[in-house]
């Protein structure tokens, strides 16, 4: 008999010589409670692994079609060009994975998309994923349009635009005007930014001085053109502190006394 062969790993014990290889982190205990810590880069190593980087939430309002449904219609309806996954995440969301940028953005600008599925229209509103996501909650991270007016049109190249967007968010696209300069009055870009933030409403661009001349310099206005409405204290896109019914349970009275007449 060929005892070799009987030493090789097999199909049985192989799974536990993976586990043996990993890394695991240790489980430490605060307060008689299990706790398990990884570093911010960890996390951002995963969300790429697991092909999150690209992650939209989809909310479906009213109840919803079946999920082999919303795979079919999805990507047709919502004109995704390149490949997605869906899948069921919690009871009224579906966790739609992208591999496009364009897909992420476009499905991010859109206010609302109507699908239909099982002979019913359903609305789908879509936010970005990240990790502390919850169910109660929405994220305040948002698909904004800003634009720099008097931005001088030398500066109108993608990596100058994108440079100056980065003081307020994270740049994503620039339009067609810009990127073809038919429009030297101003540069617009798209931006994902965090609706909790404090938006700076200028920025200083500079050419540092050298041996052919002094430092010169300029201050742009940042213009906001469109910033999505978000609730601090209800954690709500679509409307803003002053029109909400909860902090204003007024505004909900005088709405159905005008539905009323």
């Amino acid at each position: 008999m060929d005892y070799s062969k009987l030493l090789k790993p097999t199909a049985i014990n192989a799974p536990m010589q993976t586990f043996a290889t990993l890394s695991l982190k240790p489980v430490e205990l605060l307060h008689g409670e299990p706790i398990v810590k990884w570093k911010k880069q960890e996390v951002k190593q995963s969300i790429v692994q697991q092909g999150l980087l690209l992650a939209v939430l989809g909310k479906v309002s009213y109840g919803k079609p079946v999920i082999s449904e919303l795979r079919k219609v999805i990507p047709i309806q919502c004109e995704i060009k390149g490949h997605c996954s869906v899948g069921l995440i919690e009871d009224n969301h579906v966790l739609i994975r992208l591999s496009l940028l364009e897909d992420y953005v476009h499905l991010l600008s859109k206010p609302i998309f109507y699908l239909k599925a099982q002979l019913y229209m359903w609305q789908m509103r879509c936010t970005k994923w990240n990790p502390w996501w919850t169910p109660d909650e929405e994220t305040p991270f948002a698909i904004a349009w800003i634009s720099f007016p008097e931005l001088p049109p030398n500066f109108f190249g993608k990596e100058y635009v994108f440079s100056l967007a980065r003081a307020v968010g994270n740049p994503l696209h620039i339009d067609l005007a810009t990127q073809n300069g038919t429009r030297p009055s101003c540069a617009k870009v798209k931006v994902e930014v965090n609706l909790l933030s404090k938006f700076p409403h200028r920025i200083k661009i500079v050419e540092e001085a050298d041996e052919s001349g002094p430092e010169e310099f300029k201050w742009i206005r940042i213009k906001y053109d469109y910033v999505p409405k978000y609730c601090k204290p209800c954690k709500k896109h679509g409307h803003s502190e002053v029109e909400c019914w909860v902090i204003h349970p007024e505004l909900h009275k005088r709405f159905e006394e005008g539905v009323e007449e």
